[in-house]
């Protein structure tokens, strides 16, 4: 991984649920901060491109104050592990999915999400087939990992300074 972090990549199954969120929660977080980063998300797999977030997703994240506007789900690309400076995983399957499409120079850029958190969780779970509460509890984890991360990245900007 670079020491200098200016962008970063959110990366779940489809990009409906979980990434999209990460996306808007952190750019939220980030502004706040005022960290300037580009920050995208996608999917491992193609299943949901051009379609926008989850519903779900969206109506649980905007009630917290995120914004959705311009996300739109797609596939992680071969061009996004350069074009990237960290690419963060939602959970063991899609981070082993990143790993083996990954070339080998840039596999240092691939982390889980949930490492940034504090929390003894791994992972954050797919809620798509859940209700309600999958999803408060999967922006609960998101929250946190972002705030983890957001320190992270702000840590690295003092040190370079």
């Amino acid at each position: 991984m670079t020491d200098t972090i200016r962008s970063v990549l959110f990366v779940c199954l489809g990009n409906i649920c979980r990434s999209p969120s990460a996306e808007a929660v952190f750019r939220h977080k980030a502004e706040e901060k005022g960290l300037l980063l580009k920050i995208d998300s996608a999917g491992t797999q193609g299943y949901h491109t051009g379609a926008s977030p989850d519903e779900r997703s969206v109506e649980a994240g905007s009630a917290r104050g995120y914004n959705f506007d311009g996300i739109t789900c797609r596939k992680v690309t071969k061009q996004d592990f350069s074009d990237f400076d960290l690419i963060i995983a939602m959970d063991e399957m899609n981070l082993r999915g990143l790993q083996s499409e990954c070339p080998e120079q840039y596999q240092d850029k691939i982390k889980l999400f949930m490492s940034f958190s504090g929390l003894d969780d791994d992972i954050i779970p797919d809620p798509y087939y859940g209700g309600k509460k999958g999803f408060e509890y999967v922006l609960d984890l998101i929250e946190a990992s972002a705030d983890g991360l957001v320190e992270h990245i702000s840590a690295l900007l003092v040190l370079e300074e």
